[in-house]
């Protein structure tokens, strides 16, 4: 695997790999075939993909009858869609009857850029927290994607994994083990905790080398697995810090910062929490991914910016 890799590229390599293995394997799409990355696996197994057309519900719709036929049925679409369009269709075909199909939001957050609200997803993983019965991942790099996608495919139950639309440079090596419900410590710290998911990681990632030059001492904490989710596990990290900075391309609502949010609260954990994100109330701007970020403070200098105005506010 390459140290730079679009996490659809992984998705469709992984199909292609469980197809060889004897998987059942369907891939669905929406008209999505380019969204999806998926001629490789199509030009590998003709006749296996089924196109629906734009029509999101029917696809969540067909997704759920081939499960219930036995296969192990893929949605593979743009995640605003996806979403947004065949809601309730999850919810009740789905989440609610326990369908075995697994739910690919490609191109999530704000990979879209100027298109512009309509086609950005900063209100997925909000909307399927709220849904029950229904795991909910969100992977930063090549390596932990793979390794998610594996696991979605052998796990029975509803599963849905939020992809970026950027590629992605490894954050992992081949050592690493991806286990749902764990967080992932990438840097210990003992000033501030910077938590994210999925691509905005690398951001925290970035920030921390920054802050650590100010002699800042900062956590980096990935949460790939928002649901489950070992909360203890967060919570002890997020403890070994004066304060919590959470970032997300998403709404600051629901996400990642909800949730770290609940845990510090639930625990009686008297930590500031300053919650980076696409602001209550507002969209994320139809700009550039940079462009996009810095001006919702969800790039590395953002978050070094909220951090070191957190830190010098507890003093």
């Amino acid at each position: 695997m390459s140290n730079s890799e679009h996490l659809a590229t992984v998705m469709v390599n992984a199909f292609i790999d469980a197809v060889d293995r004897g998987v059942d394997l369907v891939p669905v799409v929406a008209d999505s075939t380019s969204t999806a990355k998926i001629s490789p696996f199509v030009k590998k197994f003709p006749g296996r993909l089924v196109n629906v057309g734009i029509a999101e519900q029917t696809l969540v719709g067909t997704a759920a009858g081939l499960a219930i036929g036995g296969k192990i049925a893929v949605t593979c679409n743009a995640a605003p869609f996806l979403i947004s369009r065949a809601n309730e269709q999850i919810k009740v075909d789905i989440c609610y009857n326990n369908t075995n199909v697994k739910l690919f939001g490609l191109n999530a957050g704000a990979s879209y850029g100027p298109l512009a609200s309509t086609h950005h997803s900063i209100d997925d993983i909000s909307v399927l927290r709220g849904f029950g019965n229904i795991e909910i991942y969100a992977p930063s790099c090549p390596i932990e994607c793979r390794q998610i996608i594996d696991y979605a495919l052998e796990h029975i139950g509803p599963v849905y994994i939020r992809l970026d639309g950027k590629n992605l440079p490894e954050l992992h090596d081949d050592s690493y083990q991806f286990a749902p419900g764990n967080i992932d410590i990438l840097r210990e710290g003992s000033d501030i905790a910077l938590v994210a998911m999925g691509s905005t990681v690398h951001e925290i990632v970035d920030a921390a080398t920054q802050l650590a030059d100010a002699g800042i001492s900062a956590s980096v904490i990935s949460v790939p697995s928002i649901r489950p989710c070992n909360t203890s596990q967060l919570l002890d990290a997020l403890k070994s810090c004066k304060a919590v900075v959470s970032v997300e391309e998403h709404n600051v609502n629901g996400g990642v910062g909800s949730l770290v949010a609940e845990v510090l609260a639930e625990a009686g954990c008297a930590i500031p929490l300053r919650r980076l994100g696409i602001a209550d109330g507002q969209y994320a701007i139809a700009a550039d991914r940079a462009s996009t970020r810095a001006r919702h403070e969800i790039d590395a200098a953002g978050v070094v910016k909220n951090a070191t105005a957190l830190l010098n506010a507890k003093q």
